[in-house]
């Protein structure tokens, strides 16, 4: 090998060696994120108008005319902690006609039906026979996170006999803490 072929290979791999030495290093790092959930409310939703419940048309024995109220759902955004609860109460006024008698809120009553679930929690129907005064409903118990719960309450109204014809109507009102 002649020394010029010796001095351009050296040469070479000199320029090589300094162009592999030369180049940046490469690196990384690791970047932690988070995001936060906050605390929600405990709310309850409610139909506005359930409409007509039924119709009886035997005015003189009296009996029970039961409808559907519509759904009724509470929602727990609250992040609840192991074993927090919560109530769903309900409670009426009298049914009352344009003129004449009206039917007692002790004569009326509220079945919850099926009650469909989101999250972990155990629910109880309470079905109250009268909504005189306030009345639980529902409660929910074991509540890990967050859930709710939604149903479509039956009202039963018990109507005495003798009542004069017409339209009743009544204001249920149902709240949840």
């Amino acid at each position: 090998m002649s020394s010029r072929s010796l001095f351009t290979a050296l040469a070479a791999g000199t320029v090589s060696l300094g162009l592999t030495l030369c180049l940046p290093a490469r690196a990384s790092g690791v970047t932690t994120a988070t995001i936060t959930i906050g605390p929600g409310a405990l709310a309850i939703t409610v139909p506005t108008d359930a409409g007509n419940l039924g119709t009886r048309a035997d005015s003189v024995s009296g009996g029970t005319i039961s409808g559907p109220l519509g759904q009724v759902q509470v929602t727990d955004a609250r992040g609840a902690a192991a074993g927090s609860a919560w109530t769903a109460t309900a409670i009426s006024s009298a049914f009352t006609p344009p003129s004449g008698p009206a039917i007692a809120a002790s004569a009326v009553g509220y079945t919850a039906g099926v009650i469909a679930k989101v999250g972990t929690a155990t629910y109880v129907a309470n079905d109250p026979l009268d909504l005189t005064g306030v009345s639980s409903v529902v409660t929910a118990t074991g509540i890990t996170g967050d859930n709710s719960a939604t149903w479509n309450p039956t009202i039963n109204v018990a109507v005495p006999g003798g009542m004069s014809p017409g339209v009743y109507s009544a204001t249920i009102t149902h709240s949840v803490a």
